[in-house]
């Protein structure tokens, strides 16, 4: 008689339901279904998912590990939100992370790869198309940049800040205009890739981060905070302009 895998029914052991169930909700985060803030509670999330309660708590635990959720008081968990000064140590991060990767790919992506990154380019939506989608094309377009790298311990970091990123809500994308500043800003990283001038492709890199900073600057204070001119990052965030970085 043949022996048993230790697998239910479907074909799905108890890890392998709390990974789906891992990366249903950390999926749900990231499309913004599941905001900032917004409690979490363990019951409802298995309904959601129609699991048992089980693999969601094992879920929630990695997602609480991975800062994605977090415990407040009187609440209990919540997608955990971002402060001013958490948001600006996340771009200054990826400012120097992201710089790197493209210096990296400057010198290493493979013919093949600098293509994926030149087709992702191709097929950019337009500023006009929705801002998930625009959203998602542009995680394309990062996370290909990340590979191209060929760097582990880089990837494996930068990967780190993008779920953070999932936290800060509506895209910057969605403001007017961003979109096509956003395309001529890779544009010119993928060609210092394709030059194999890792010089200009991390300087081009970390312009288009800097651009997104001013860019979520606008979001959380509005045109006018942008527009008031330079100051630190470093002191109180309310009621006054911030550094874009640039």
């Amino acid at each position: 008689m043949a022996r048993g895998n230790g697998k239910s029914p479907t074909g799905e052991g108890p890890e392998s339901r709390g990974e789906v169930a891992y990366a249903r909700l950390k999926e749900a985060i990231q499309a913004g279904l599941l905001k900032p803030g917004e409690r979490i509670r363990e019951i409802e999330m298995a309904e959601r998912l129609s699991m048992s309660r089980t693999p969601v708590r094992e879920a929630l635990r990695r997602l609480e590990a991975d800062g994605l959720l977090t415990f407040a008081p009187y609440r209990g968990m919540v997608i955990a939100e971002l402060d001013h000064q958490a948001v600006m140590e996340l771009y200054q991060m990826r400012e120097v992370l992201e710089g790197t990767a493209a210096g990296l790919a400057a010198r290493h992506a493979s013919e093949a790869e600098v293509a994926v990154l030149r087709d992702i380019m191709v097929t950019d939506p337009g500023d006009d198309a929705d801002p998930q989608r625009l959203a998602q094309h542009n995680r394309q377009f990062h996370g290909a940049l990340y590979r191209a790298a060929h760097n582990r311990y880089l990837l494996k970091t930068l990967n780190v800040l993008r779920d953070a990123m999932a936290l800060l809500g509506m895209t910057t994308l969605s403001l007017t205009g961003r979109s096509d500043t956003a395309f001529d800003e890779h544009e010119a990283i993928v060609r210092a890739i394709e030059e194999h001038n890792p010089e200009a492709a991390e300087a081009a890199a970390r312009a288009h981060i800097r651009s997104a900073q001013r860019a979520r600057i606008r979001i959380m204070f509005g045109e006018e905070a942008a527009a008031a001119g330079p100051a630190t990052t470093n002191g109180p965030a309310e009621g006054r302009a911030v550094s874009g970085g640039g």
